[in-house]
């Protein structure tokens, strides 16, 4: 019973100065609503940042050419040479030699115009095996994919991504169409589904046609064997090590490069591109949410300063409860509730504000905002443990004050 008697004679100081406790709780309100929001943007910025380079392919390697070097001695960065060719690929699809690399799409690409009705488009072209669709983890929307056949003979076709399409024709029901390429006329014979944006290129913006069309009919040059990528999926995950293994032996084996050389290709898995990105955003989301929490500090400091106000202020009415014998403990547990309650509701509402304008900003932004229960119930703990740890000093305070005195004040 005295426990409830204390929580009732807490709860009728702070409802009988409504708009003091609400200015005490606004500051804690604030605070809890930007640490959730914060830690909600940092989550979907790691979930939007997976899922991009996820769109990349599933257990994916990624072989890039080496840096070259002109007759200045200037050296380029890396992806600048030919170092990497069509033969490199067809051996890295030998399952005798790469038994945990399951598929193979060597990508020879460039930015051309395609024109159709009358209409210009500059896209990517991206000349590529019939494995890219598997390796990409890509599916077509309508028509077909490239196959095998159209790469031995250098077909005439190409498979249009939904914008490109749109771009051109002005909706995506154009298989049958034609497209012109560098005087070259392409039968449309699919068109991919959509698949957004990874971190640097539209994936629903561009022509994949036969590799072998590409190098020979459409972009040409000197070296038309070499290409620019080589995508390797592993047969799963757990193989992705080795089939990075595999891959990096057996170029080395092709291009003539001792172990302890420096290779002229360089390979990137999947994993070690989300691992950086992952820690980057980590790391911004830890940082924002440090100076999110400085505003609880200030919140915390408001329920100290007001509950010290209230001490001040109710001084006489401390001394005539402890002159008919209320225990210090009783004083003090009063004004912990008073400093517990002010905590709790400003937690209680700045989760509610901060749920609420996680559901909302996404609209405004463009971004998504996960929200994290355990981020949610953490803040609400925090803010009650801020109502208490501030609360402690003033109520320490109270309940050490002598009766005389306290009766004697005006």
């Amino acid at each position: 019973m005295r426990f409830l008697e204390t929580l009732r004679t807490g709860w009728d100081a702070i409802r009988s100065h409504r708009m003091r406790s609400a200015l005490t709780m606004l500051g804690i309100l604030i605070g809890i609503a930007a640490v959730i929001l914060t830690v909600g943007l940092g989550l979907g910025s790691q979930q939007q940042v997976s899922a991009q380079i996820r769109s990349l392919g599933s257990n994916l390697l990624i072989v890039t050419p080496g840096s070259s070097t002109n007759s200045s001695g200037v050296r380029g960065g890396f992806g600048s040479a030919s170092t990497l060719t069509a033969a490199d690929a067809t051996a890295l699809a030998s399952p005798v030699v790469a038994p945990d690399i399951s598929g193979v799409a060597p990508v020879k690409q460039t930015s051309l115009a395609l024109t159709a009705n009358g209409t210009s488009w500059t896209t990517s072209v991206v000349g590529t095996s019939a494995a890219w669709a598997h390796v990409r983890s890509r599916t077509v929307e309508s028509g077909r994919f490239l196959s095998d056949t159209d790469v031995a003979d250098s077909a005439a076709v190409t498979v249009l991504g939904s914008e490109t399409a749109t771009e051109l024709f002005g909706s995506t029901d154009v298989v049958g169409q034609t497209v012109t390429v560098n005087s070259v006329d392409l039968t449309v014979v699919g068109v991919l589904a959509s698949a957004g944006s990874d971190s640097s290129t539209n994936l629903d913006d561009q022509a994949v046609v036969p590799l072998s069309t590409a190098a020979d009919r459409l972009i040409g040059g000197t070296n038309r064997q070499s290409v620019s990528t080589i995508y390797l999926q592993a047969a799963s995950s757990d193989q992705l090590s080795a089939a990075y293994q595999e891959a990096e032996a057996l170029l080395r084996q092709l291009h003539g490069i001792a172990a302890s050389g420096t290779a002229d290709f360089n390979i990137a898995s999947q994993e070690s591109l989300l691992d950086t990105a992952t820690s980057v955003s980590k790391i911004l989301t830890t940082l924002l949410t440090g100076i999110a929490a400085l505003s609880l500090l200030v919140g915390g400091i408001g329920v100290m300063n007001i509950m010290l106000v209230s001490v001040t202020e109710r001084t006489r009415e401390i001394g005539l409860r402890k002159a008919l014998g209320a225990p210090p403990g009783a004083i003090r547990s009063q004004f912990l509730v008073e400093a517990t309650v002010l905590g709790l509701g400003g937690g209680l509402l700045g989760a509610a504000l901060g749920i609420a304008g996680a559901a909302a900003l996404p609209k405004l932004i463009d971004t998504t905002i996960v929200v994290s229960p355990i981020a949610v119930g953490g803040a609400i703990a925090i803010a009650m443990a801020i109502g208490i740890g501030f609360g402690v000093y003033p109520a320490t305070r109270a309940a050490r004050l002598a009766p005389i005195d306290a009766l004697r004040s005006e």
